[in-house]
């Protein structure tokens, strides 16, 4: 199975991969919908969720995003490389992109996953259903006993952070933080590859 993944991964090109992921956003986005609809009393319940003015936002969010990030750099520095192998699909999304276009891949990331496990199953299911159906949906993961645990403590720790603060704009910043940031570094660690490769070429 997990090599029937690599094969699938490894097949498509860098256009695809972004369709894939789009799609898969957009796919979230109406389940959420659909949930909403269902689930909620009215849609001023629903946008309830969201304070834009919590400065939770930065000091929670912030912080908690970039300790994720800081741990998971130093993870990656301190254990061997099969512990992160998703199979090449990170590096594959993120290495040859520009800052700006990391930075949205994140924003519609961020959005979509948020509203739905956090948003809705979270407000309505409780927090391990939710951090159980996130760390799920993350199917990658599922062939590597490390990421998957990774993705699971992760996924408990950014539903405790939303039933701590009580606003999903928080969670939304600070899973676009995590992503954008850790994306950011594979486009910078996939180019100062190229140029000790290029170094090592005129040699």
């Amino acid at each position: 199975m997990k090599n029937r993944y690599k094969d699938l991964i490894s097949g498509l090109d860098s256009k695809e991969l972004l369709f894939h992921l789009y799609a898969t956003q957009i796919v979230l986005l109406t389940i959420s919908i659909i949930l909403g609809m269902i689930l909620f009393d009215s849609f001023s319940a629903f946008f309830d969720l969201f304070n834009f003015t919590d400065l939770n936002i930065l000091v929670i969010g912030g912080t908690a995003g970039l300790m994720i990030v800081f741990i998971d750099l130093l993870f990656m520095k301190l254990l061997p490389s099969s512990y992160y192998d998703d199979g090449g699909l990170n590096e594959r999304i993120f290495a040859d992109k520009s800052v700006l276009h990391i930075a949205w891949i994140a924003t519609c990331i961020a959005i979509s996953e948020e509203i739905l496990f956090r948003g809705i199953i979270q407000t309505h299911f409780g927090l391990i259903v939710s951090s159980v159906s996130f760390a799920l949906v993350h199917y990658r993961y599922l062939f590597n006993w490390f990421l998957f645990l990774n993705i699971t403590l992760l996924s408990f720790f950014i539903g405790f952070i939303y039933e701590w603060t009580d606003n999903l704009i928080v969670t939304i910043f600070m899973h676009f933080l995590i992503d954008f940031l850790l994306g950011v570094w594979i486009m910078v660690k996939k180019k100062q590859k190229e140029k000790e490769q290029e170094g090592k070429f005129h040699e």
